[in-house]
């Protein structure tokens, strides 16, 4: 008896120590160069982070029940996508025989072999094609939206991606011919879409205002500053500064309009909106005009929190300042999030949506140019903001 009593203690508190592992909720971007927020969710200590990873590295064993292996590795995929971790401890403890050269690399293989496990959920080779895609490998991940459709011909999503990303990689020869094949499953849906590829279109034509124009409204008007990630001391970095200076600017031009400081990421206690706030109202601006928006993960977020904040402000007119490397990316969403509001809300396009850049761009003939690599970002955020997620049911 008193063997079996120490064998239940033991799987008691092994069970709940695990449950403890799994329902750990606190989430901190890593910065990996990315135009992203963070969560402003608490912060966890290195440690925290260090110790996640071996947890979910024991239920990927074979002795581990299918659906426990598949949700263990989904679980390590979205752990090196926020918080990075261990490279060389993955490779070896979990994709033996697979060199990996970065925290992105997990995330591609967590999910190829949970898709190998269940080679039937189309969730996992959706979320395959964008780990493919976080790593610009445009080819890998057209081949695994053709097994979508090998799988489900009539996937729209699937079809719709492979079209655009189709067009990014300058086949359009086969963007044409899979937008034909969307309008006859959802003419609807597919005209929708060819009105948001327009406004890509559009956009990449549109100049960048480096000064602060003199036409902007002078009521119902806004400014919004995008974030971004602050230092590991929970800091300014130089090209938030930046940012702010062209909003200084733009702020003192227009005295009546208010300013939305939009990032959340959590450093050192410290929120991008934080600093950001106590930067201004040091310049002399006054408190009441800045509106903190504290929430927000990534340009995505900066676009749905930020453009419901006007919505309770009564704000009609908008003007985005970032970068001008960040600005055509911004505009696309922000538009998207704006016409999404006018929908729900039934109501006739009208808003402005204006932008001042900070020039991080060596000249104005380059900051012209879309590469490939800024266009493939602007389809995956704007596909992100039309509802498509980019990790089904674990990551927008």
């Amino acid at each position: 008896m008193g063997k079996r009593m120490i064998r239940l203690i033991t799987i008691f508190f092994l069970f709940f120590g695990l449950v403890a592992c799994t329902n750990d909720e606190t989430s901190q971007t890593k910065d990996k160069g990315k135009e992203l927020s963070s969560n402003n969710t608490a912060e966890q200590t290195s440690e925290e982070v260090e110790q996640s990873p071996e947890e979910l590295f024991n239920k990927v064993k074979n002795n581990s029940p299918t659906s426990e292996r598949i949700k263990a590795l989904e679980d390590i995929a979205m752990h090196y996508y926020w918080y990075g971790g261990d490279v060389k401890k993955a490779e070896k403890d979990v994709f033996k025989g697979i060199t990996l050269h970065g925290d992105y690399d997990v995330v591609e293989e967590a999910f190829r072999q949970a898709s190998k496990i269940d080679p039937y959920n189309l969730d996992l080779k959706y979320s395959l094609a964008s780990a493919h895609i976080l790593q610009k490998e445009i080819p890998e991940a057209l081949d695994t939206y053709q097994q979508i459709l090998a799988f489900d011909n009539n996937q729209f999503n699937a079809r719709l991606l492979y079209a655009i990303y189709s067009k990014v990689q300058g086949n359009d020869k086969e963007f044409e011919s899979n937008f034909d094949e969307l309008i006859k499953m959802n003419k609807e849906k597919a005209d929708l879409y060819k009105k948001r590829i327009e406004l890509v279109e559009q956009i990449k034509e549109e100049p960048f205002n480096k000064a602060v124009p003199d036409d902007l409204s002078k009521k119902h008007h806004a400014f919004v500053v995008l974030g971004y990630a602050l230092s590991d001391e929970g800091e300014m970095q130089d090209t938030l500064k930046e940012r702010l200076k062209v909003a200084k600017k733009a702020a003192d031009t227009y005295p009546n309009s208010k300013i939305i400081v939009s990032g959340g990421v959590p450093k050192k206690g410290n929120t991008e909106a934080d600093v950001m706030f106590d930067w201004l109202t040091e310049q002399g601006i006054d408190k009441d005009r800045i509106i903190k928006e504290d929430l927000a993960t990534d340009t995505v977020e900066n676009a749905l929190f930020s453009m419901d904040i006007a919505e309770q402000e009564n704000i009609e007119d908008i003007t985005l300042i970032t970068s001008a490397s960040h600005m055509r990316r911004a505009l696309v969403i922000f538009n998207e999030i704006d016409q999404m509001h006018e929908k729900i809300n039934n109501e006739t396009p009208d808003r402005q949506i204006s932008n001042i850049v900070y020039m991080d761009y060596d000249s104005d003939e380059e900051a012209k140019k879309v590469t490939k690599d800024e266009e493939l970002v602007v389809y995956r955020d704007l596909m992100r903001a039309s509802g498509i997620w980019s990790f089904p049911g674990l990551q927008r």
